[in-house]
């Protein structure tokens, strides 16, 4: 295990803020909205109709493929509408809102312990997949997916994600404290469908209260150990991951498992856990609410389909004469920029943080030119040249930008922007010119099936 990456950054973490601050569960009673694509793959497709009561932990989006994931309603209620709203990314998606009664009546069933061990990997498997378990850390990767790789046997490390590197965000270090054992048994549910797997809980070494813990909770669990890593952005980018764990470097074009890896975040790992061993849907997880303006910086458990107003309510609101610059889904390095509060939680949104002060302010579509001072490629983890991208990109070169600078390996961390001195938009231009790319692709390849 070599415990290192290449590059990255060492950005302010800011957890002070809400490190100390235990999980609590926070059960919003207002509308809830379910927008049907929260995950990779192909949306979910509705199955329920205006007028419908519906139950907590009722599925209503049906997973429409294979790479798709089911949507579960975390509230009981009626269903209000089925119509299109706006989401985290400021995109309209077709949506199921529903009008919560406060009661959270559960489905029945939901809660239900079952022997694990009884359980075939495939009984496994779809007991994730039918609770629409995805990657909690990421892109929302459904999670059955994930763990169905071409060769179980080629698995040689199931690496729980506990590295939690981005700024301000705490929950996972919280659940990990509250919830070690949990996390420890969902490992050993996972490893059961990779017979030569060794488990590895990877926790940033600034968590030394969930280290503690989960070595604790891991003693007692053969193949299953816990590994401090060295704090430093982005720790927690699977491919970050799998080097410092395994030592392998791989390309965009491969998935973790063509090297003998699964990488999966705690937050997974836990609602595997409890699909699996409860029959409890994932409707809720854990998430970070801070920043510097906000009252009382908080970690809560957050019912899917919650307005981000209501979590700020929650933690205390702002505090008096703040006028703050930003608003995050997510942390300040890959988050996303809220236009409103008025966007609900879904599976994947880990945090709402409030910046008082937004690095991108004033510059409107200016920035200052590029000095060549190489910062950029010396922190980049996967060894690209950011500058030169920049500079095809600007051009409108793309097969330069892909096919020579590699541009396309990029995961869009943000190391590079956060360190330019001229405080150019790298990470943004990046974004654009994948999606362009890719874009170009999937219209070459309609062109040529007609």
């Amino acid at each position: 295990m070599k415990e290192l990456f290449r590059g990255g950054v060492h950005p302010q973490d800011h957890k002070d803020l809400s490190r100390s601050s235990p999980l609590r569960a926070f059960d919003w009673t207002g509308e809830m909205v379910f927008p049907l694509a929260q995950h990779i793959g192909k949306p979910a497709k509705v199955i329920v109709s205006k007028g419908d009561r519906v139950l907590a932990g009722q599925c209503i989006g049906e997973a429409d493929g294979f790479v798709s994931a089911n949507v579960i309603c975390s509230c009981s209620g009626t269903v209000k509408a089925i119509e299109k709203r706006r989401t985290i990314a400021g995109t309209i998606q077709e949506c199921v809102v529903v009008d919560g009664d406060g009661l959270f009546e559960l489905l029945p069933g939901v809660g239900e312990e079952c022997d694990v061990y009884a359980l075939s990997g495939e009984e496994i498997l779809k007991k994730i997949a039918d609770a629409g378990v995805i990657g909690l850390g990421g892109a929302g990767f459904p999670t059955r997916v994930k763990l169905s790789p071409k060769d179980p046997s080629a698995i040689r490390y199931l690496i729980a994600n506990g590295a939690e590197c981005e700024p301000y965000l705490c929950c996972n270090d919280q659940l990990m404290r509250s919830c070690p054992e949990e996390i420890v048994k969902g490992m050993e549910l996972m490893l059961r469908l990779f017979p030569n797997a060794k488990g590895v809980v990877a926790i940033e070494d600034n968590k030394p209260e969930a280290i503690a813990a989960m070595k604790v909770a891991a003693a007692s669990h053969e193949g299953i150990v816990v590994m401090p890593m060295k704090t430093k952005y982005p720790q927690g980018g699977e491919r970050s991951l799998i080097k410092a764990v395994a030592g392998i470097d791989y390309p965009a074009s491969m998935l973790p498992a063509d090297v003998g890896c699964i990488v999966c975040n705690v937050g997974t790992i836990y609602a595997s856990y409890r699909a699996v061993a409860f029959n409890e849907p994932l409707f809720r997880h854990v998430l970070t609410v801070s920043g510097e303006d906000v009252v009382s910086p908080c970690n809560l458990i957050v019912r899917d389909g919650t307005p981000f107003s209501a979590l700020l309510e929650e933690a205390g609101g702002l505090k008096e004469g703040a006028e703050p610059k930003k608003a995050l889904a997510g942390g300040p390095m890959m988050g996303v920029a809220v236009a409103s509060l008025d966007v609900p939680v879904v599976k994947t949104t880990n945090a709402l943080t409030i910046l008082s002060v937004d690095p991108d302010e004033g510059k409107d579509g200016k920035y200052d030119p590029c000095i060549s001072c190489g910062r950029c490629g010396s922190v980049c983890p996967n060894g690209l040249m950011p500058m030169m991208m920049m500079e095809a990109a600007e051009n409108g070169d793309w097969e330069r930008y892909e096919k020579k600078l590699y541009g396309l390996e990029c995961f869009f961390c943000g190391s590079c922007s956060y360190i330019c001195p001229a405080k150019r938009p790298l990470t943004q231009t990046f974004k654009l010119m994948k999606a362009e790319i890719l874009a170009k692709k999937r219209a070459e390849a309609a062109g040529g099936k007609k």
